[in-house]
């Protein structure tokens, strides 16, 4: 049955200039719909080469419901390949990483693929003699979807057409930059296995809210109160515990956040933070300023250090913390479900101190168990629900609008600015108009 949402004019009314239609959170045939087209065209992050660090090492991805693999092809390059035998469609590989070997093996008909998809060898081929096979789909192997790596970061775009990756980013990929730029050696690696995080939301309640900065001292309240308490009053210069020093910003006021300063680009990313974060007075760690000072020069180790965002956004799938060096993965699964994924990264060369700190923030800001991530969800879930109330079908993005914005593919404002909400949603436009044009 057709979407009713099939036309472009349909979709393009969704989205005002200052505000949006609840349909955009809660319908599943939009959802459906955002799979086919906004998820197909824009480029989605896989995973990290750090993860797949020798030939036939593999890690598996689900992108809006399309299984993927992400595999080290022997000659050293990385493939994103769809996990489908091309024969009969079954997975090749159904845990979360491993290593392959040379080749993928079905384990239903045992097919086998290269590690670049190729077809590598058919059981009793001589049953396909004189038939279409070789000259189909199923005699090419296994469909690679374009891929591109940004200083070990992989993304991949689904549909055979759209936008190229420098394209698509432009600017915005300064923030993949500033996260290797802080390793001394300019290489990061994962640390470990993700958190995760399973919320009865639509991706863009998650995706909105990480340059929401006014909810913090509302939101989070709790958490601030209780790291004040902790902390008392101490006198001013006393070294603080790291989680104190991660918390205790956020309790930062309303003026505060209004100084981050904001950006926003073409096509949905955004910079948050442009002038000073909630990450911005860490505690210095002396051996790791010499180490940056002895790979980059004195004046580069100090411009990489001293921008901090308060976040990043690659649309439409990643938020990036560059201090600490956390990455968060937005997946898509159904119009009221989002799986969040919080990677650490190890910066190479560096001192253990900062894998600790990146390590901690994670815990504590979006473990599914923390302190601060559990006052989110039960926010996120209950605008999922709320959306449901009859009346008002609108959700306002008024804050500090300005026609001057419109058409604007790079524009800067104020920490509190919601055009870097408004940002995505002309995204969203887009891309779901073009898909329906494509």
């Amino acid at each position: 049955m057709p979407s009713a949402f099939e036309d472009p004019a349909t979709l393009a009314a969704l989205v005002e200039p200052d505000r949006v239609h609840r349909d955009l959170y809660l319908s599943e045939s939009l959802f459906a719909l955002e799979r086919e087209r906004l998820f197909a065209r824009a480029w989605l992050y896989v995973g990290h080469a750090s993860q797949v660090p020798s030939p036939g090492d593999y890690v598996t991805v689900d992108l809006v419901g399309r299984p993927a693999i992400l595999v080290r092809h022997l000659d050293g390059t990385l493939r994103v390949l769809m996990n489908r035998c091309a024969h009969k469609g079954a997975m090749l590989v159904t845990g979360r990483a491993g290593n392959t070997g040379k080749a993928f093996r079905c384990p239903y008909h045992s097919w086998s693929y290269r590690t670049d998809g190729t077809l590598l060898a058919v059981p009793d081929r001589a049953g396909y003699d004189g038939t279409r096979m070789r000259d189909c789909e199923t005699g090419k192997g296994l469909h690679a979807v374009a891929s591109a790596e940004r200083r070990g970061f992989v993304f991949a775009r689904l549909a055979g057409d759209g936008p190229a990756f420098d394209d698509y980013f432009g600017p915005a990929l300064e923030a993949l930059d500033a996260m290797a730029d802080r390793s001394p050696e300019g290489e990061l690696e994962v640390a470990g296995e993700p958190l995760r995080n399973l919320i009865a939301c639509n991706w863009k309640v998650y995706l909105e809210n990480v340059n929401d900065t006014l909810h913090a001292n509302v939101t989070h309240e709790s958490a601030a109160l209780a790291a004040a308490a902790v902390w008392g009053a101490q006198p001013p210069g006393t070294p603080q515990p790291m989680a104190l020093e991660q918390l205790l910003p956020f309790g930062s006021g309303n003026d505060f956040m209004a100084k981050m300063g904001g950006r926003v680009f073409a096509n949905g990313h955004s910079f948050l933070g442009t002038n000073q974060s909630i990450h911005s007075a860490y505690a210095a760690v002396p051996e790791y300023e010499a180490a940056m000072v002895q790979a980059y020069g004195a004046e580069r180790a100090r411009r990489i250090l001293a921008w901090a965002p308060q976040n990043a956004i690659l649309y439409p799938s990643i938020a990036i913390k560059a201090a600490p060096q956390t990455l968060r993965v937005i997946r898509p699964l159904a119009a009221d479900r989002t799986l969040i994924e919080a990677w650490a990264f190890r910066p190479k060369g560096a001192p253990a101190v900062l894998t600790e700190r990146t390590l901690l923030y994670n815990r504590m800001v979006f473990s599914p168990m923390s302190m601060v991530a559990h006052d989110d969800v039960h926010v996120f879930e209950t605008i999922q629900r709320g959306l449901r109330a009859a009346g008002n079908p609108w959700v306002s993005l008024h804050r500090e609008f300005k026609a001057a914005e419109l058409g604007c593919a790079d524009y800067a404002t104020s920490g509190v600015d919601e055009v870097l909400m408004r940002n995505q949603f002309r995204a969203w436009v887009a891309l779901m108009t073009e898909g329906a044009r494509a």
